[in-house]
């Protein structure tokens, strides 16, 4: 990591936005900030915020749906977390507190605008962000996102084809809450899924 970015990184994880100039309500815990950043990774995993799990392990994806996000990849647990071979940095980096019902709120309204292009322009080496959500798909995919998160996977060929840098594949959440999604849309795991294993693999050399 260059000093650049591990300065970048060293203030985002002291960063008290959220609690001491929030948007709206204040954060209601103490902010944790997970990310993994890299300058020598090629993939980027741009996902949505961390979840009760992670914000106790201050580690990203050490839940169910890291494993669900593993299997995807096909990767190792040690490929995941080796920052040479991926970067994950967060819509919000810390977790952002449940609804009434128990659900996780949306990603923190302060992080992106006061870090991710910071971030992004630290990590030039980056060619193959994987966008997952509708939060990192509006902010990296722009006018290529479509109304709603499932015609944006579903049209994923047309995004990949724009040849932009870098490249982008929307992905959905890999919350186990997906499975029903995932058996309404077959084509997801017969078509996507072995397109972006051996895009991984081609990235992990």
């Amino acid at each position: 990591m260059s000093e650049d970015l591990e300065h970048l990184v060293a203030c985002v994880r002291a960063c008290r936005i959220c609690v001491e100039t929030p948007r709206g309500k204040p954060l209601p815990h103490e902010p944790r900030p997970v990310l993994q950043a890299s300058t020598q990774a090629r993939v980027l995993i741009a996902s949505q915020a961390p979840g009760t799990k992670v914000h106790l392990s201050g580690r990203p994806f050490t839940d169910a749906s890291g494993d669900r996000l593993r299997s995807w990849l096909g990767v190792t647990s040690e490929e995941f977390y080796d920052a040479k071979k991926f970067a994950i940095v967060p819509m919000g980096f810390c977790f952002p507190g449940q609804d009434a019902k128990g659900s996780d709120l949306p990603p923190r309204r302060e992080c992106a605008p006061a870090w991710r292009s910071q971030l992004m322009a630290a990590m030039p080496q980056i060619d193959l962000v994987l966008t997952i959500g509708m939060y990192a798909q509006e902010w990296h995919m722009g006018e290529k996102r479509h109304g709603s998160l499932s015609e944006t996977v579903a049209n994923w060929r047309a995004a990949w084809a724009s040849e932009a840098s870098p490249r982008v594949l929307p992905l959905p959440h890999p919350s186990w809450r997906n499975t029903a999604w995932l058996k309404r849309n077959p084509w997801f795991e017969t078509d996507l899924l072995p397109f972006l294993k051996r895009e991984i693999r081609h990235r992990l050399g």
